[in-house]
């Protein structure tokens, strides 16, 4: 009696070839998604929910501020509009979100106001950061490119 063990090595190359790629993925296209996603759930964030990341509403505007906007505006929104600054870019692997507008971090953090004379604090309205949802969706818009990545490896 013998035993004998017969093994079939004709599809080690292909299989190679998809390990490689996944070794490797061009994750800028997973970076412009991410970017694309984090930019718009920060617009809405300025003109929709008007909270900071973690639920906080933000302070209404003061009555002379106030009497100054247009029907319609919200708070960090009209004319400036800081929501239209809102952009994303793609270095290697990590994606940048923000605004290059001289006011935006002001808005982010608070502080005083510039020149004017006396108290012209303006309080942080943080527009920049991840809710939950956020993260949630971030997830989501990860997985499906690796799932997308895993099918054609």
């Amino acid at each position: 009696m013998s035993v004998s063990l017969r093994t079939d090595f004709s599809d080690i190359e292909r299989l190679q070839a998809r390990i490689g790629r996944l070794a490797n993925p061009d994750r800028r296209v997973l970076g412009e998604q991410l970017g694309s996603l984090v930019e718009s759930q920060t617009r809405r964030r300025l003109s929709e929910d008007q909270e900071s990341p973690d639920g906080v509403p933000w302070a209404t505007w003061t009555p002379d501020y106030a009497k100054s906007r247009h029907g319609g505006q919200s708070l960090l929104q009209g004319e400036g509009d800081l929501s239209d600054s809102i952009t994303f870019d793609v270095q290697n692997d990590q994606v940048e979100v923000g605004s290059n507008l001289i006011y935006a971090r002001i808005h982010q953090e608070g502080g005083e106001a510039g020149m004017a004379p006396g108290p012209a604090g303006i309080p942080a309205r943080p527009y920049l950061g991840f809710s939950n949802d956020n993260l949630a969706e971030i997830q989501a818009v990860a997985d499906r490119w690796l799932d997308r990545h895993l099918e054609q490896a």
